[in-house]
């Protein structure tokens, strides 16, 4: 007797939800998160218009991180301070885009979740700090300021624009 096994495929496992919930469920994902593409893309043209962004990016992570790199024109404010100083550094009217060390790291998430619930406007930068050096964009260190080469692997060499 020959037994044969059905394998399952491990992506469709759980079949892809109905087109109205992944409307809803991809909505409230852009809700809540920009990528530093879309963050520098913003901070580069309202420089270049001499306008403000409309929004503040927030570093959440240490002073030995921040000092190691950051977003430049970002707020530094850890987590761990933000119960007591964020009204002092910040406007409830403006939203806040946080970000910490990358992917591997949901500071970026407790600094955002601090924040709403204090009444803040807020999103998330996937990606974080990692992202924003290995797609080439400049930062900021306690020596000045610094730039590396976009990793192929994260950004196109070619263009300025991934086209997503």
């Amino acid at each position: 007797m020959t037994t044969t096994t059905t394998r399952v495929n491990p992506v469709l496992r759980t079949p892809p939800a109905p087109p109205a919930a992944a409307v809803a469920h991809f909505s409230a994902s852009l809700a809540f998160h920009a990528d530093v593409s879309d963050v520098a893309s913003a901070l580069d043209t309202a420089a270049a218009e001499g306008v403000d962004p409309g929004f503040v990016v927030l570093d959440s992570r240490s002073t030995a991180s921040w000092d190691q790199g950051h977003v430049p024109g970002a707020v530094h404010l850890p987590t761990a301070l933000i119960a007591e100083r964020a009204e002092q550094l910040l406007d409830r009217s403006v939203p806040v885009v946080t970000y910490c060390w990358g992917p591997g790291c949901n500071g970026a998430t407790r600094a955002a979740l601090a924040l709403a619930e204090q009444g803040f406007l807020v999103k998330e930068m996937l990606g974080g700090f990692e992202y924003w050096v290995r797609e080439g964009f400049a930062y900021e260190t306690w020596e000045g300021d610094a730039r590396k080469a976009a990793d192929p692997l994260t950004a196109p060499l070619e263009s300025e624009d991934c086209g997503c």
